[in-house]
């Protein structure tokens, strides 16, 4: 029988992964290439269907399991209602646009034109991404902070550009930077420095003088700054987010990203903006416009309403505020417990998540269990005691300092209902008896 002239052979083995493309750079940089060159899930994806099999409690991925204010609910559905359901304007909605340029000149004193210096994206992950892909070629550095929110590897090495790091070390007021390691990291090969404060997954909330220190290099090299600032308004205790471009002569190489997600508690929403100088969002947006193009049209009018609640008498006006303070507790709650069941907590200043320690349970009571670091411990978890975490292991390179220095770490998320919480500390005590 002859062939159709459109049949096509089937691939040979191993075809495919010869032929593949970048994707193998970017699962290798994510860590989730396996030595066969097949593609492991993420350890958070391991870890959640982990906790769903075995009905542990998952404090191991960053979601809230209580939704946002009730009149930000109502406002998208009020503009789903109202036929807000087609392709919203490609920048984002005027509204929102300018919900966002507000919020940046009443918290920070930043006085951005809502329309040239603002971007609407999906999320602030999307945001992050093409902001990277606009802004860097093959060959260009770019240095994260270490630990890294899993997702910058795996867009620098989708860039083509090479990925450096400085090092967030732990001490007695939890993770700081090592100032001189960021200066012996940033070289005039570097061209963005990516940063993430307040910082997941160490919680850490740089100073003033610590961001001092990046824009002095900043300068010094010539680098743009983008800066992931998602957790802006939830800090504790005396620590205050300041926003990199407030800093002397910032604003002009800074590209500032966050969104709706974290702060009113509507992750799955994933609406997202960039604001800065208009050269800079300008060449986001024309790689942002191929990659979803638009997304979220009834939920851009409710982020915009969700913005100017704390303006308002309603209900919601202290709503953020309210958040902070119960995370605060919850925060407290979780470490102290963690702390009674044997690890070592580094007391964060801010986010979602704590990072603690677990070297002295794997060397004490759990000395005979053959685990040797904290991969292992999170896999052994949900039998131990019942609930899930994720290793700061996920989040560092293989082999560097900070991957040997957090070997034994574990991250977990206090964004879970206090009672959760409870029952998670109650669990946990089982690993120190």
């Amino acid at each position: 029988m002859t062939p159709h002239p459109h049949d096509s052979p089937a691939p040979r083995p191993g075809r495919l992964g010869q032929r593949a493309g970048r994707w193998q750079a970017t699962a290798r940089a994510a860590g989730l290439l396996g030595a066969d060159g097949v593609p492991r899930p993420t350890v958070f994806a391991e870890m959640s269907a982990l906790a769903a099999s075995t009905g542990a409690l998952n404090l191991g991925q960053g979601f809230p399991d209580v939704d946002g204010p009730e009149s930000v609910k109502r406002a998208a559905a009020d503009a789903i209602a109202a036929g807000v359901n087609q392709y919203p304007p490609g920048p984002g909605t005027p509204e929102l646009r300018r919900a966002v340029a507000d919020h940046q000149r009443r918290h920070y004193g930043l006085d951005v034109d809502p329309d040239t210096e603002v971007l609407v994206t999906t999320g602030a992950t999307e945001a992050v991404a093409a902001a990277l892909l606009a802004l860097t070629e093959p060959g260009d550095e770019v240095l994260t902070l270490e630990p890294f929110y899993d997702s910058y590897a795996a867009v620098i090495a989708l860039a083509g550009a090479r990925h450096t790091t400085a090092p967030l070390v732990a001490g007695p007021d939890g993770f700081r930077l090592d100032a001189d390691a960021l200066r012996a990291a940033v070289t005039d090969r570097t061209r963005v420095i990516l940063l993430n404060t307040p910082h997941n997954p160490t919680g850490a909330v740089l100073t003033p003088a610590e961001l001092a220190v990046v824009a002095e290099v900043a300068e010094r090299h010539d680098c743009l700054v983008v800066t992931d600032e998602v957790y802006e308004h939830l800090t504790y205790d005396d620590a205050r987010h300041v926003p990199f471009a407030t800093l002397p002569g910032a604003a002009g190489r800074t590209l500032t990203v966050s969104s709706a997600g974290k702060t009113f508690s509507f992750t799955g929403w994933k609406i997202g903006w960039v604001t800065g100088p208009a050269p800079l969002v300008d060449a986001v947006r024309a790689v942002k416009q191929f990659l979803t193009y638009v997304s979220g049209a009834p939920f851009q009018p409710a982020v915009a309403h969700a913005l100017a609640l704390e303006t308002t008498d309603g209900p919601d006006a202290g709503w953020v505020r309210g958040l902070a303070e119960s995370l605060a507790a919850r925060r407290d709650l979780l470490a102290a417990g963690l702390t009674g069941a044997g690890f070592a907590v580094a007391r964060p200043q801010g986010t979602y998540f704590v990072v603690a320690d677990a070297a002295a349970l794997l060397s004490g009571p759990l000395a005979g269990s053959g685990i040797r670091d904290a991969a292992g411990l999170c896999r052994a978890l949900p039998g131990l005691a019942g609930v899930v975490g994720v290793p700061v292991s996920a989040f560092t390179r293989p082999g560097s300092a900070a991957d040997e220095t957090l070997r034994t770490a574990v991250r977990f998320t206090f964004v879970k209902q206090e009672a959760v919480l409870e029952e998670a500390v109650r669990r946990l005590a089982r690993l120190g008896a």
